[in-house]
């Protein structure tokens, strides 16, 4: 049995870890037989190449099987009219009913494909419709990133590195994730045309060139953490090891990076609702005030479409003060 703690998901237990992790299978799974089995293991194996997308259709179909386990179901016995009621009484939000129906939705799709079931039920089964005219995220204001920055004015090492992490996101609005990705080949150019280049959400590529400010914080962090010599896959940002002052030869992890602008948001005294996203936000935010084509704030954020950029901007997006006091009744 594997170590991993079971967690409590509303339908029923599943263990929340990589599928890689899992000794077991689901019990309707096994008791389908080895062509199932077989298809599981290749759906999570060789069909879902992202670590952050495999844990959460592993969640999600888990749940649905522990569900339909529980009423006496067997696999070729789900139909449309059972993962509709199952989508219908989940408690999570409407984003996560369609991340759940879209995972078993595709392997479903499989096991039709292979001849283990004859209907894919979550084909037809629909959710409720989710429209989005603005992110949730909060947009973190011009006087919270002064006061940030200014708390990372320091010269210990760990201020550096992070003024160099944040900076990089408030200047190339890319996602945390990109940050701890780097290596040290991606800070690449001559002096004063420096670029960085990105590995983003889906596997996509992105070169943006560095702002003088940016350039500086960045090479007095290279400086001050000897990576100069570095070999060229090494990563760029690494923990630190505070007792010796020195960084730690792995990569920042994605949540790594989130914590940290936790701790220094918390340290900076400003609102403790922003994250690291937020900087992604204010960026976008402050090209499209200013005018800045979308076409151009698109590429910068590497959306494939516009319409996600959109959902980013902050700019006359809510209702004002002034807007409700003229209400006369």
């Amino acid at each position: 049995m594997s170590n991993a703690k079971d967690k409590e998901v509303g339908f029923g237990l599943i263990a929340a870890v990589p599928i890689r992790d899992l000794v077991g299978l689901p019990a309707i799974i096994q008791a389908a037989g080895k062509p199932a089995e077989t298809a599981f293991r290749d759906f999570f194996d060789g069909m879902l190449p992202n670590d952050n997308t495999r844990r959460a259709y592993n969640q999600a179909i888990g749940q649905f099987f522990t569900w339909s386990t529980a009423r006496g179901l067997s696999l070729g016995q789900i139909k449309p009219g059972d993962v509709g009621v199952y989508l219908r009484g989940h408690a999570g939000g409407i984003s996560t009913k369609k991340q759940h129906r879209s995972a078993l939705k595709r392997f479903f799709d499989l096991l039709v494909e292979r001849h283990i079931c004859l209907i894919n039920p979550a084909a037809v089964a629909k959710t409720e419709k989710l429209s989005i005219k603005q992110g949730l995220t909060p947009e973190i204001a011009k006087d919270e990133i002064r006061t940030l920055l200014t708390s990372l004015e320091d010269e210990s090492l760990s201020a550096i590195r992070d003024r160099a992490a944040i900076g990089i996101m408030l200047y190339t609005a890319c996602r945390a994730g990109a940050v701890a990705r780097l290596r040290r080949s991606d800070y690449h150019g001559r002096p004063g045309q420096m670029s960085l280049r990105f590995l983003e959400k889906g596997g996509n590529h992105q070169a943006i060139e560095v702002r003088h400010d940016l350039e500086q914080w960045i090479d007095e962090y290279i400086e001050r953490a000897k990576l100069k010599t570095a070999a060229k896959d090494s990563p760029l940002f690494r923990p630190l090891v505070r007792k010796e002052q020195r960084l730690a030869p792995r990569a920042l992890h994605p949540n790594d990076v989130c914590r940290m602008v936790k701790r220094k948001i918390e340290a900076a005294g400003i609102r403790p609702e922003l994250s690291a996203h937020s900087f992604r936000v204010a960026t976008i935010t402050n090209l499209i005030s200013q005018g800045i084509d979308l076409a151009e704030v698109q590429e910068l954020a590497g959306h494939a479409d516009a319409r996600t950029t959109k959902l980013y901007d902050r700019t006359n997006r809510k209702a004002t003060r002034n807007l409700v006091e003229r209400i006369s009744f």
